[in-house]
């Protein structure tokens, strides 16, 4: 018997970190809380990310503080985050010790719902994650990053979902973050995993190819339970679908959301204004907003577009932008084929930019390097072995979990931060962004005045050679 579907909405992260590079402050959240609580979402995404970085790096904001501050709005509604595995939401794997850290921290903060992926869909850099969820007392959704290439496929995807919920995986999503799932194979595949799995399956995509809409529809009949959607304000394009047109799509059919159209409306009119703010400040470019069919021939998501034409505009290369978005998928077949999302995506494009500014490996990026010896994971296909010999020459390839090799790094932390870190929360902010943290701090600490916000508009990975 169908049932109801389900809706997290993502307004308060993956929607603007999609649209506006994560800009939007926590004084533009808390006025819709009230009203997002009574909607009756199954969760809200509202944390982790990119969220983390940004508050410090860019907004002067407490990433902890704003979790707490969501909590207290909303007590009715389960809060959901975004947590890359090992990665945690830096851009190296961490020991274990500081994965479980922030999973308690997280939790404790207000986080009901942790949703965790890994770059590779390498099941290893799940473990710690998925364990200590559970053990903390959060529901853990396993993400498979969703991709196509000659080596992923259903039955790649099913099997994954399987060793997933094996592990303790309350939930399975399928994260379509660059909107490469078409829709009948949406529903395809959501069947098979329903034959298969019996935990929820929940879908995440994008509107980035024009498909989003029809991918989740697609979905819903073939029973999946729940959908990812933004608000319409800062829905579509390079965002998510939006929330009030699925929900009035299936009003009084069989997968009808019960969620109420003049309930959004009045949250959707707060976010409007925000939206309209934030373009003014040009950091909602109207640009996102478009849909790009493109994005299926590369396979890039938004988040990687705006990185790419922050590189070539610091190289003042803009015009090579088609070459270089033709060379992405050239790169991704010698690393053999990872999926396209944070961190893989920023070092694929990176390498990309590389090889048509400079020659193709010509100079090759301290983290395309890391990819190739084996330092994120299991490369799921057949790495062009020229390539990784160019990378690393004759160095050994790492063929465990990466994790087993990084020694426990909490007391460390603990020790870098003795002067100044004022809870465990900040030890754990600054093991994931030394640098930034350390900045965050002394202003916090320092001045009651406003540290002014980088204007930059895109959040940009900082590449060592």
């Amino acid at each position: 018997m169908a049932t109801a579907l389900k809706i997290t909405d993502t307004i308060l992260r993956d929607a603007h970190q999609s649209q506006a590079a994560t800009r939007m402050r926590i004084e533009d959240m808390l006025p819709a809380c009230e009203i997002l609580d009574k909607v009756g979402y199954w969760s809200l995404e509202c944390w982790g990310g990119a969220t983390f970085d940004a508050c410090m790096r860019f907004l002067n904001e407490d990433p902890w503080e704003r979790l707490r501050a969501l909590k207290k709005a909303m007590p009715n509604t389960k809060l959901q985050m975004l947590f890359r595995g090992q990665n945690i939401l830096g851009y190296k794997h961490y020991a274990d010790d500081v994965v479980e850290q922030f999973c308690k921290k997280s939790i404790e903060n207000g986080i009901d719902v942790v949703r965790v992926f890994d770059a590779l869909n390498d099941p290893r850099n799940l473990e710690s994650a998925i364990k200590f969820v559970k053990h903390y007392g959060g529901m853990c959704e396993a993400a498979i990053s969703y991709t196509t290439s000659p080596v992923h496929n259903e039955d790649y995807f099913v099997k994954l979902a399987s060793e997933l919920e094996k592990m303790g995986a309350d939930t399975i999503c399928i994260k379509d973050m660059a909107n490469l799932l078409l829709p009948y194979d949406a529903y395809s595949l959501v069947k098979k995993l329903k034959e298969n799995i019996s935990v929820p399956i929940h879908l995440h995509t994008h509107n980035t190819a024009g498909t989003g809409d029809m991918t989740n529809l697609m979905a819903a009949q073939a029973g999946v339970d729940i959908v990812d959607c933004a608000l319409s304000p800062m829905a579509n394009g390079t965002a998510n679908p939006s929330t009030e047109a699925m929900v009035a799509t299936l009003k009084g059919t069989e997968r009808d959301t019960g969620l109420d159209l003049v309930t959004l409306s009045k949250a959707a009119a707060h976010f409007r204004k925000v939206a309209d703010k934030m373009k003014a400040a040009g950091t909602l470019d109207p640009k996102v907003l478009n849909v790009d069919p493109n994005a299926l021939l590369y396979q890039v998501p938004g988040g990687m577009l705006s990185n790419l034409i922050s590189q070539l505009k610091q190289q003042n290369a803009e015009d090579k932008y088609y070459e270089v978005l033709a060379e992405v998928p050239r790169v991704r077949e010698d690393f053999g084929y990872p999926p396209l999302v944070t961190p893989t995506s920023q070092i694929v494009g990176t390498q990309a930019v590389l090889n048509v500014l400079m020659g193709r490996y010509k100079m090759i990026s301290k983290e395309s390097k890391g990819l190739l010896r084996g330092e994120y994971g299991r490369l799921p296909g057949t790495v062009n072995e020229e390539v990784r010999k160019l990378s690393i020459g004759d160095d050994e390839v790492i063929t465990c979990r990466p994790a087993d090799l990084i020694d426990p790094e909490l007391e460390k932390y603990r020790q870098e931060t003795k002067d100044f870190a004022k809870s465990e929360e900040d030890v754990l902010s600054y093991a994931l962004f030394p640098q930034v943290a350390k900045k965050f701090f002394d202003a916090r600490d320092n001045a009651p005045a406003e540290v002014p916000a980088s204007n930059d508009g895109v959040r940009t990975l900082y590449i060592e050679y």
